[in-house]
């Protein structure tokens, strides 16, 4: 039996997915389409959708962003071929960066 793991998230984090949910919810109503149309072309449950609307944390990012994509609300103040640019942007300073981090292990002087 697995055991159920709660998670607790930082006040901006909540906020912030609030925001991204009432951005959607007024972007959907202003386009006058329901919500079984948005899940529909989203391909997700009128639930999970419904989840989006509200704030839910638990949501997959994924869903989130083609949901807002389908409604209108811009995630970023750019056009898509900026967006690009800063995507290899962010790439190019990802190469220069080591491939993974490691904490530095503390050498013992155990000589008594």
């Amino acid at each position: 039996m697995s055991k159920s793991v709660t998670r607790t998230y930082s006040r901006y984090s909540s906020d912030a997915v609030q925001l991204m949910g009432g951005l959607i919810r007024s972007a959907r109503k202003e386009r006058k389409l329901t919500v079984q149309e948005v899940a529909e072309r989203a391909g997700i449950s009128r639930g999970l959708h419904q989840r989006i609307e509200k704030g839910d944390l638990k949501c997959s990012i994924g869903a989130v962003f083609e949901v807002a994509a389908i409604v209108g609300v811009k995630l970023f103040d750019s056009e898509e071929t900026s967006l690009t640019k800063h995507i290899r942007q962010t790439e190019d300073k990802l190469t220069l960066l080591p491939k993974s981090v490691r904490k530095k292990t503390k050498v013992v002087d155990d000589d008594f």
